[in-house]
């Protein structure tokens, strides 16, 4: 039995779709020409534009990277990029090192 996507999920895949959407309008790419560079059939490309978020993982990135925007991705997804993510590592790393 399928479980149910959450809300905020779904709210998600569709940002990330309409937000991908745009990029691959930015670099005036069709709808084809994308699928083309990411490997995959012109209607998935079309459901992960329209927010569908069983499109798989490694089709999202394989986008990102036709895009040029994998970078981006990679640095919005780091902890260490966050305040918080700091503060976690400053607390569990050593305080002194004894030789």
């Amino acid at each position: 039995m399928k479980r149910p996507v959450p809300m905020r999920t779904r709210l998600a895949a569709k940002g990330i779709g309409e937000n991908l959407a745009a990029w691959r309008k930015l670099h005036s790419l069709t709808v084809q020409q994308m699928a083309d560079k990411a490997d995959v059939s012109r209607a998935t490309i079309s459901r992960l534009e329209k927010g569908d978020p069983s499109i798989a993982f490694h089709t999202v990135l394989n986008v990102c990277n036709a895009l040029g925007i994998t970078d981006a991705v990679l640095t919005a997804t780091d902890p260490y990029e966050t305040d918080f993510g700091r503060a976690q590592a400053d607390r569990s790393l050593p305080q002194r090192v004894r030789n």
